[in-house]
């Protein structure tokens, strides 16, 4: 089977009613091109008829394919199983939801092979644009996020980490994926600091978001607040004891450089 030049990867948690109309535009979007792809849904162990919705759309959308996992492991865990459960050489992830456009790939794809492996959305950076906000006390709460997770990560030229819309290299996917283990919210972060540590190019892409209802982040349980900054100062302890195997990335690169 020939490699696709792009897989689509979209995390489904009890988006039953609305993952339909973010399938087609994607597809209509993606028709129009001179480029092979894939679609990918992963469904995250939803207790609502993601899964069947995604599969009777996928009696019309030929590129269409449904991973369903009968256990609800965490948007990180589907994230991660997408990028190296597709095959394209290129991988892009983006929320069920629509609330970020398949169209932003406009200005992308014509950066692809220029030196860069992971372009990352960003409603911070100029350009960028809120269509519809997200209620005021999460925004709050998200602001305050931002800056915690640049301050103990270093992340300091990255004001958004959390956007749903990234995409890898193939290379990149692999070389990530392989070490993220976040399996809730917090995989935004650990997928930027990782892809820096092992050495590749992150760019920021200014996108136009749209906050849609429905999403399942609060302040406690295993999607809340809480829960994501345990997670980040747990990203933080496995990059200082070296448990993210950084360093042997980089010796597999220097032996595969001596024995070609």
């Amino acid at each position: 089977m020939e490699q696709p030049f792009l897989s689509v990867i979209v995390p489904a948690y009890k988006e039953g009613d609305r993952i339909g109309r973010n399938l087609l535009e994607i597809d209509k979007y993606l028709k129009g091109k001179d480029y092979t792809y894939e679609i990918v849904v992963v469904v995250d162990g939803s207790p609502d008829n993601t899964a069947e919705v995604s599969r009777n759309y996928a009696l019309q959308i030929p590129h269409l394919r449904v991973i369903d996992n009968k256990e609800n492991h965490g948007k990180g865990y589907v994230v991660r199983q997408g990028l190296l459960e597709t095959n394209g050489k290129w991988r892009l992830f983006l929320d069920a939801d629509g609330s970020t456009s398949i169209t932003h790939l406009e200005t992308l794809v014509p950066l692809f092979g220029t030196g860069c492996d992971v372009f990352i959305g960003s409603r911070k950076i100029d350009g960028s644009f809120i269509q519809v906000h997200q209620p005021k006390h999460r925004e709050i709460m998200g602001e305050g996020g931002n800056w915690l997770i640049r301050i103990v990560l270093g992340l300091w030229r990255y004001p958004d980490t959390q956007c749903g819309f990234k995409v890898l290299s193939d290379k990149a996917a692999k070389a990530i994926a392989t070490r993220m283990v976040v399996d809730r919210f917090g995989f935004d972060f650990e997928l930027i600091v990782l892809a820096i540590k092992l050495g590749f190019t992150v760019k920021q892409l200014p996108v136009r978001w749209m906050n849609e209802e429905g999403s399942t982040v609060k302040l406690t349980g295993p999607n809340g607040f809480i829960q994501v900054l345990i997670d980040l100062f747990k990203t933080k302890w496995r990059l200082l004891t070296g448990a993210y195997h950084v360093r042997e990335y980089y010796q597999e690169i220097k032996a595969q450089k001596e024995t070609s």
